[in-house]
């Protein structure tokens, strides 16, 4: 019977600490839309959270039959699908909620999908089959620009809508599937140094001091690189350092406030900053072991933002206190985990880059997600998988995690 059960779902741990988890995101997602004024937007969020997760367990068991040849097969198709598609959301895509703005989903008559979602799952397929059909590992500049590239114009594309959020993932598996491929630390250092270097311009002083930091490692890396790719760092990192500023001008007002809210959330408490300073009251005011489910006060006067996607987080601390969110962020490290021991049990390479590289895109979720809510990141919209209200997020992480586990042990 075990034999058999594994059989059906690949790697058993994964999948049940998976449904412990869409479950866990069902029920927070019910008490989140208990409030004392009730709300049409989250009241009846989690019966369609309920439908979304009945599709993707029906999604998990129809991608179990597929083939693992077939999966890599499908990688570039799939891929070019996904680019055409955000392609088109730039053009007709709609928002939603407070993101209206953002060109995210598109509607196909009564059906609202982002395709974003399926792109993250398509670029990993992509990059892991470009990859993995490598000869030697990646160990120069010039070897990375192919895989900068594949997961650059999808990231791109993002951008543009613009949702910067679902934009930090595809950072995460290009750096993810990198890793596995055996690039080194250091190369990899110095293909992340232009948007380090972006960051630290905001006081020149410290961009002076990294840069000269960055010439000086250049030099002790010499024997590793051509003359041409230490120029093209060292003229990236110039780049980045000269169009902060323009770039910081062309910013938004809102989004230069999220920014600065970021550095201290007590200089716009009732405006850019309300999010983040409601989202710590919240949690701190959960204390051990929390308010009760349903009882967050924070919650229920709707003090929360987006208390049913984004700040989900946020309702977790307050009712089920700092033993509630220990839990939680153990059972996302138990999945994590899972993933890289399965990546790691894998000859194929094909199947190692595309667990850790789903590894990668999860881990930025949750990381950036759990830190908007308690400051340490600044405020973009990313969903916390599985728990984080959103049908095409779901969906496509459960088919994430049927490719995972469809290709665990196969040849």
């Amino acid at each position: 019977m075990g034999s058999l059960f594994k059989h059906w779902v690949g790697d058993p741990a994964l999948v049940l600490a998976v449904l412990v988890m869409t479950s866990f995101g069902i029920a927070m997602i019910y008490s989140a839309g208990v409030l004392n004024v009730p709300s049409p937007i989250t009241e009846g969020a989690w019966i369609l959270q309920i439908q979304w997760a009945a599709i993707s367990l029906v999604a998990f068991v129809v991608i179990r039959q597929i083939g693992p040849r077939w999966i890599e097969w499908v990688a570039m198709p799939a891929y070019v699908v996904s680019i055409l598609l955000l392609l088109i959301t730039l053009f007709v895509g709609t928002g939603s909620g407070t993101a209206a703005g953002v060109k995210s989903f598109l509607e196909i008559g009564p059906m609202r999908f982002q395709p974003s979602e399926l792109a993250k799952l398509a670029t990993i397929l992509a990059l892991a089959r470009y990859l993995g059909t490598r000869p030697e590992d990646p160990s120069t500049l010039r070897a990375l620009v192919n895989p900068a590239a594949i997961v650059g114009v999808p990231l791109v594309l993002v951008i543009l809508q613009p949702d910067l959020g679902t934009a930090l993932a595809f950072v995460g598996i290009l750096f993810a599937a990198l890793f596995w491929a055996g690039t080194p630390i250091g190369l990899m250092a110095l293909l992340m140094s232009p948007g380090i270097s972006l960051v630290l311009s905001f006081d020149p002083r410290i961009w002076a001091g990294s840069f000269l930091f960055l010439v000086f490692a250049l030099y002790l890396y010499r024997y590793r690189l051509f003359l041409v790719e230490s120029l093209s760092v060292i003229l990236a990192n110039l780049a980045a350092g000269t169009i902060s500023t323009p770039l910081w001008n062309s910013l938004a007002d809102y989004q230069q406030n999220r920014i600065l809210v970021f550095l201290d959330p007590s200089v716009d408490p009732r405006g850019a900053g309300y999010h983040v300073v409601q989202s710590m009251v919240a949690i701190g005011s959960g204390g051990l072991t929390g308010k009760g489910f349903t009882e967050g006060t924070q919650k229920r006067f709707d003090f929360l933002p987006e208390q049913h996607t984004d700040f989900i987080f946020s309702v977790i601390g307050e009712e089920l206190g700092y033993l509630g969110t220990i839990l939680t962020l153990s059972l996302f490290a138990f999945i994590l985990y899972r993933l890289v021991r399965m990546a790691e049990g894998e000859a194929d390479p094909f199947a190692g880059l595309v667990i850790f590289g789903i590894f990668g895109a999860w881990l930025v979720h949750v990381f950036v997600n759990v830190g908007m809510t308690v400051g340490i990141v600044p405020v973009t919209g990313i969903p916390l998988p599985f728990v984080s209200y959103g049908g095409t997020f779901l969906l496509m992480s459960w088919v994430a995690v049927a490719v995972a586990a469809r290709l665990v042990g196969e040849d």
